[in-house]
């Protein structure tokens, strides 16, 4: 990817917003009930949506190879602003596949893959039903009926 230039903001600015995004998605509850572990089942169209981007597919597979990062780590990877990281981490925080813990005046991230396991059943499910109704297309073309 080309290297862009990032404006200069001190570490004061980037810890500021970075708080201000970790308290907008405290405030739904969000990243606590992730990191304390309260697994509300997502809906599978939640999930399919915070994937549906790219950048987040990166920052989720990123956040999976690294274990844990802030989003200023992550947007160093990327042609996007932190405060844009930030912001996608709040999405894929919202559909159950990450989690952010406050450590001092950072935000760490963590991947958390047990969110996928609603969306992967249902896809299972899915795919079953459609290799059952294309065995029945299968055997009515077969038998001339």
């Amino acid at each position: 990817m080309a290297e862009r230039a990032r404006p200069e903001r001190s570490v004061a600015e980037d810890a500021a917003a970075e708080e201000g995004v970790a308290e907008a998605v405290a405030e739904e509850g969000v990243a606590e009930e992730a990191v304390a572990g309260g697994d509300a089942e997502r809906e599978p169209g939640e999930v399919l949506v915070a994937l549906a981007d790219p950048t987040r597919r990166h920052l989720l597979a990123e956040l999976a190879a690294r274990g844990t990062a802030t989003g200023t780590e992550l947007a160093e990877q990327l042609p996007v602003s932190r405060q844009a990281v930030v912001k996608h981490l709040a999405v894929l925080s919202r559909a159950g596949l990450v989690a952010g813990q406050r450590e001092g005046r950072e935000v760490r991230y963590v991947a958390r893959p047990e969110g996928l396991a609603a969306t992967a059943r249902w896809m299972a499910e899915l795919a079953a039903e459609w290799d059952q109704r294309l065995r029945d297309i299968k055997r009515i073309a077969e038998s001339g009926d």
